[in-house]
């Protein structure tokens, strides 16, 4: 949540340190591509795809043992697709007007006199504060260690953020990512259906889709079957990495608080992708984009990455998804487009420190190109006569 995530998705194409080459022969690429990051200082990762389920690295730093890929972890701004999908079902239901003014529903929440809709809301270009004035937050990185059990109700980083803070921009001028616009539209979710936001998350999406893993636990700090924990260098040597896996998130509770699994990501996005969630016109509007440079482009709660553009491939070919980023914890998870042959990017990134090269250093989006080629190429292959 802490760095822009078009930086955090194209930092992902970035290769990292060969491993012997023997080895190498005998890997899936994409677990080679895991197993250098891990040589190159990342404790552990977890991917899960279509057709491969891979771990590196360690759980826990303290003991033996792999990371579990059926594990859960915070997946961040991965989320803000989950509440996009759930503004749009009341779209789709007359119940919220997509170019109409979040004023209109939230009387009295916002400062600005300027009208802004939830169409930029979703699409990050109604100039809201991207997070919580500073003075607000941690300003250093050892308060991360002290603040993290800290409450915060459905509209206080709204407040807090936008009572002290101008807007970007004049709304639906430019682009900038607000974590405080997905926590709005959290609250709109809330009032409009009169239900807590993780009441209404499992009733629409969680529970019709059987996601055993997906929830949002609001207050609740601990970390259910983790697929590993997840550390930050928060403190300067000799201390070692502190262990962040138990967090209180309320305070991006519409904008990145959910927690998951590769499982239930991938299941997810296959229905949203497959029209089992939304009707097609309203998943049309969400894939109306806007660019944001470096091969991204962002619709309504969905990032577009051309791989092609980004470097990550030589085939022209976009993926979908959204990227997440919290203290000890890194999720990217992309898909094509097709609604089936889908190849996923679903990974958890244990990282040793918020600022480290290394962090950024996931080829994952890379080594996935093949199968997502593959995947395409048997998509549009014709079908023999008989």
């Amino acid at each position: 949540m802490r760095r822009s995530f078009v930086a955090i998705a194209c930092a992902a194409l970035l290769s990292v340190t060969a491993i012997p080459a023997a080895a190498a022969e005998k890997a899936d690429p994409r677990q080679r591509a895991m197993d250098a990051a891990v040589a190159a200082g990342i404790p552990g990762m977890v991917a899960v795809a279509d057709d491969f389920r891979g771990v590196s690295g360690v759980a826990n730093i303290d003991r033996p043992g792999k990371p579990n890929a059926a594990g859960r972890w915070r997946v961040a701004s991965v989320s803000k697709v989950f509440v996009a999908t759930l503004v749009l079902q009341l779209v789709a239901e007359n119940r919220v007007g997509l170019d109409e003014p979040v004023q209109r529903y939230l009387p009295g929440l916002l400062p600005y006199p300027e009208p802004v809709t939830v169409r930029q809301l979703l699409q990050h270009t109604s100039g809201l504060p991207r997070d919580l004035h500073p003075e607000d937050t941690w300003t250093t990185w050892p308060e991360v260690d002290t603040e993290r059990f800290e409450h915060f109700g459905s509209e206080d980083q709204i407040r807090l953020s936008t009572s002290k803070q101008p807007l970007q921009f004049k709304p639906g001028t430019s682009w900038a990512y607000s974590n405080t616009g997905y926590n709005v539209l959290g609250l709109l979710v809330e009032k409009t259906t009169r239900k807590p936001l993780e009441r209404v998350l499992a009733e629409r999406v969680t529970r019709p889709l059987h996601l055993l893993d997906t929830s949002l636990p609001r207050d609740f700090p601990f970390l259910l079957r983790p697929a590993a924990h997840g550390y930050e260098q928060l403190y300067d040597a000799p201390r070692g990495l502190t262990d962040v896996t138990t967090y209180n998130y309320s305070r991006y509770f519409g904008a990145g608080g959910i927690v998951s699994s590769g499982k239930d990501l991938n299941r997810f996005f296959e229905a949203l992708f497959g029209g089992r969630l939304l009707p097609a016109d309203l998943m049309t509007q969400m894939k109306k984009t806007v660019p944001v440079g470096g091969g991204m482009e962002y619709g309504l709660g969905l990032m577009k990455l051309n791989l092609k553009t980004a470097g990550a491939c030589a085939e022209d070919i976009s993926i979908w998804g959204h990227g997440g980023d919290l203290p000890g914890f890194h999720t990217l998870s992309f898909h094509d487009d097709s609604g089936k042959n889908i190849s996923t990017l679903a990974t958890v990134d244990l990282t040793a420190s918020p600022d480290a090269a290394l962090k950024r250093q996931l080829p994952m989006i890379s080594e996935f190109c093949a199968p997502v080629v593959s995947a395409r190429a048997a998509a549009q292959a014709p079908v023999p006569s008989l």
